[in-house]
């Protein structure tokens, strides 16, 4: 039977060319290791796998999810910590997951009855791991942006600030402003999405003047909350002080390791230069 790939594992970007000729290599060593997660008969978990499998003509052994299981927080469990993928691919992953609604599955609906579908902001930013303003970007992006756009942020090629730029352009316009300078946006949008230059751009914004303050004031209600703590127990006071004075330490011993590894280098690169002098020298005295 062929498979298909589930909307909530296509949310996510694909592997790079290198990455997939080396998992197919491995696969056609050793056979694929870890099963594929299927829900609904499509491919949840696992669809790299599955390709380079069906590709190479073998077997893929299967899971169904469980039905406990929550669809979307699985999905993102397994691709949250996939190397190379930016915050921009993430946010955009994110904000696509916790879209995603099934069909005709009263078993997920059920599973959602202790809290809502929906997620704000606000979550879906610690979800992520991102700022609130790149889910924001990343919401714009998903709800105007032409695919061209879409596929291009989840490729890496373009950050989101400028593809949420382009979201505010015609549809049929936005494709050919993937290559050229980030559009002007109006200057009540340029808090969250402001215009930036050609060439790679930060995916976070960073929050504004009022969130700074926000902060600024939350953090030092911690301190000062912890300070009266330390205050009135003398056993967390000196286990803090130990904890200080070891991350003191870890610093100190981090910065040594550094310097160490740049004398190694350094050490490899003679060793280096001074093998190719001895081998021009052998060449020398042969002639």
């Amino acid at each position: 039977m062929n498979r298909v790939q589930h909307p909530l594992s296509a949310a996510f970007p694909a592997m790079s060319p290198a990455d997939f000729e080396a998992l197919r290599d491995s696969i056609s060593n050793i056979g694929v290791q870890n099963p594929i997660t299927l829900l609904d008969g499509m491919v949840l978990d696992g669809w790299h796998r599955y390709t380079a499998a069906t590709e190479l003509g073998m077997t893929c052994p299967e899971v169904d999810l469980a039905p406990t299981n929550d669809p979307r927080d699985f999905v993102l469990a397994q691709n949250k910590a996939r190397r190379h993928v930016t915050q921009a691919q993430l946010a955009l992953a994110t904000t696509a997951v916790y879209d995603w609604m099934p069909e005709g599955n009263p078993g997920f609906v059920q599973l959602d009855t202790e809290c809502p579908v929906a997620k704000t902001t606000a979550e879906l930013a610690q979800i992520a791991g991102v700022h609130p303003n790149t889910i924001k970007q990343a919401k714009a992006v998903q709800k105007r942006a032409a695919p061209e756009v879409i596929e291009a942020v989840k490729r890496g090629d373009v950050g989101l600030p400028k593809a949420a730029a382009i979201s505010k352009l015609p549809q049929e316009q936005q494709a050919s402003a993937l290559t050229a300078p980030t559009p002007k946006v109006a200057p009540a949008a340029e808090a969250i999405e402001p215009s930036v230059s050609e060439g790679p751009q930060p995916d976070d914004i960073g929050p504004d003047a009022e969130e700074l303050a926000a902060l600024a004031a939350a953090e030092a209600a911690d301190r000062e909350a912890l300070a009266k703590l330390l205050d009135s127990d003398d056993k967390l006071a000196t286990a803090h002080a130990e904890i200080t004075r070891l991350n003191h330490l870890t610093a100190q011993l981090q910065q040594r390791l550094n310097g160490l590894m740049n004398e190694k280098n350094e050490a490899v690169k003679q060793c280096k230069a001074l093998q190719r002098q001895l081998d021009r020298a052998r060449k020398g005295q042969a002639a």
